[in-house]
């Protein structure tokens, strides 16, 4: 969970960095972005435990 939200950050601050000089844009969209697919992986594999 952790790494995907660490990768998604990344991807933000490279893309701030290159393509938009003057605000965070791109961070908060890639962060929301790696949690909710983090969110979802995470729920996708306790769906898969059987009680």
């Amino acid at each position: 969970m952790g790494v995907i939200i660490y990768v998604f950050v990344k991807l933000g601050k490279w893309l701030d960095s290159s393509y938009n000089d003057s605000g965070k844009l791109y961070v908060v969209i890639c962060t929301l972005l790696g949690v909710g697919i983090s969110l979802f992986v995470v729920v996708k594999q306790l769906n898969r435990i059987k009680y």
